[in-house]
């Protein structure tokens, strides 16, 4: 017998979700609903300057207002609790010392300047590879540089490619080596980096299906590697194009972008708003009224009409 589909939404506390938060919720719901699935919800408050729990009840609220309901997490809880990634910092230890005892992992006293200087290696859309420097530091190098430092902790990737097939994206690969170098999967003030944290939670929760913004897609590679050095089945991934804003900017939450409490006191119930987005997500021929149960209905009866539109709402 096959394992039932195991989705999840695991929204950052940092502030009011927006409409592209809505809509990777939803895209993440509709195709669990439709297959009898569970649902988790998680709560990646890994960044304690950022996080706070009024948030995430906030977002709790704005889901249940618009009929996305969960099996598991948040204040429900669940037998893969706790939820709170700000809780669960023992496997995360747990799974850093296990990739430390296989060799892979190292001290980096790099400044952020020195990352990003002129000198330093980089993509092609500017981002920082990281050339190893701090790799082959002597132990006598480590001392001194920590007498001024505490470290970030990097990991060591191979010289080869990763590569998958995207639900949405289609083939995706990198060298990781080349694309991004050693990684960082504990920061120098303790806090386990969104890399590591993401596979073990979703290893250890049983997670089959990931859905989330493309913005996120060249991490996935990364995420992959540590799935196989940790031994956790590789879930399949789908990565969704974002909502722009209407001067083709990404959505923020800093700058209350379609604040989901501005949508809500305007059109004053969720129908409106799910039409929108089901339009947006092909399941809908025109924005019209639709509960959340509705697109689950529609999904299930077609589900090759899901050909998400690029264009900003």
């Amino acid at each position: 017998m096959s394992k039932p589909v195991r989705g999840r939404f695991a929204p950052s506390p940092s502030g009011r979700m927006h409409l592209g938060n809505l809509f990777c919720a939803l895209m993440a719901w509709i195709p669990v609903r439709a297959a009898n699935g569970e649902m988790v919800l998680r709560i990646e408050d890994l960044d304690p300057d950022r996080s706070k729990l009024e948030y995430a009840l906030q977002i709790e609220d704005d889901l249940r207002w618009f009929g996305l309901d969960w099996d598991e997490g948040g204040q429900k809880g669940g037998p893969c609790g706790p939820y709170y990634q700000s809780r669960r910092q023992s496997l995360y230890e747990e799974c850093f010392h296990r990739l430390e005892e296989k060799g892979l992992v190292y001290p980096c006293y790099c400044t952020r300047g020195e990352l990003h200087s002129a000198q330093a290696p980089h993509r092609e859309d500017g981002m920082p590879v990281y050339s190893g420097r701090c790799r082959s530091l002597s132990p006598e190098e480590r001392a001194r540089l920590a007498e001024n430092r505490r470290p970030a902790w990097r990991l060591t990737v191979p010289d080869g490619e990763v590569s998958f097939v995207d639900g949405w994206q289609g083939k995706y690969r990198e060298n990781l080596a080349r694309d991004c170098g050693d990684f960082i999967i504990r920061r120098s003030d303790g806090v386990y980096a969104y890399q590591l944290a993401v596979v073990a939670d979703d290893g250890e929760m049983g997670i089959t299906q990931v859905v989330r913004g493309c913005d996120l897609l060249d991490s996935t590679p990364r995420q992959l590697y540590l799935y196989r050095l940790l031994g956790y089945p590789e879930p399949e991934f789908f990565h969704l194009p974002l909502i722009l804003s209407e001067t083709g900017k990404r959505l923020s939450k800093r700058d209350r972008d379609q604040d989901l409490g501005y949508l809500r006191s305007f059109y004053g119930r969720p129908e409106p708003i799910l039409g929108q987005l089901g339009f947006r997500a092909g399941l809908l021929d025109r924005p019209e009224s639709v509960t959340a149960q509705e697109l689950v209905q529609v999904f299930s009866q077609h589900p090759e009409r899901l050909s998400l539109k690029k264009s900003a709402l």
